[in-house]
């Protein structure tokens, strides 16, 4: 397995691990704050899909697929999520929800399919000192790190929700 297959599957791995750790919640469960900055698990999720919408569409290609639900203004931080605050949360179902993030998911593996690993970013990431964001690869490891950072997040407030713990546990 070459280096870029390997950072791939890692992604794949972190992904796979936030659908495990919030399977079976309710939705009650889902748009509850159990900590004081107030985001939510739903919230959280929507977020996720916001960031694979922004790093793999808006900075690596320049341009990303309108949002699912376009009348919503809440796109401007290029997160994709309808935080208030800075606080993540939802008020959409969790069926869009989980099926915004699937979908940005897969529009991000097309990316990874279709477009050289060593490819500058067309577009900008907004914020921040951008010239550390090389290539495509840099996009990855980032989203590695999000993604891992905000499975920990979720983790917790799993176990705050249900008391459940270990799920979504790396098989290392």
């Amino acid at each position: 397995m070459g280096m870029d297959q390997l950072l791939h599957s890692f992604l794949e791995a972190q992904r796979a691990r936030v659908f495990e750790v919030v399977e079976g919640l309710s939705t009650e469960q889902l748009t509850r704050s159990v900590l004081p900055s107030g985001w939510t698990v739903l919230g959280m999720i929507e977020h996720l899909g916001g960031a694979e919408r922004h790093w793999f569409q808006q900075v690596a290609l320049g341009a990303a697929d309108p949002l699912p639900w376009p009348d919503d203004p809440a796109d401007a931080d290029n997160s994709g999520d309808s935080g208030d605050d800075d606080a993540f949360t939802s008020g959409r179902s969790p069926e869009a929800v989980f099926g915004f993030y699937r979908d940005q998911i897969a529009r991000a593996n097309e990316v990874l399919a279709t477009v050289p690993w060593d490819t500058p970013p067309v577009g900008d990431h907004g914020q921040g000192d951008t010239s550390q964001i090389t290539d495509l690869r840099f996009i990855v490891l980032h989203l590695i790190e999000e993604t891992a950072r905000h499975l920990g997040h979720l983790d917790a407030a799993r176990e705050l929700i249900d008391g459940r713990t270990a799920l979504g546990q790396d098989p290392l």
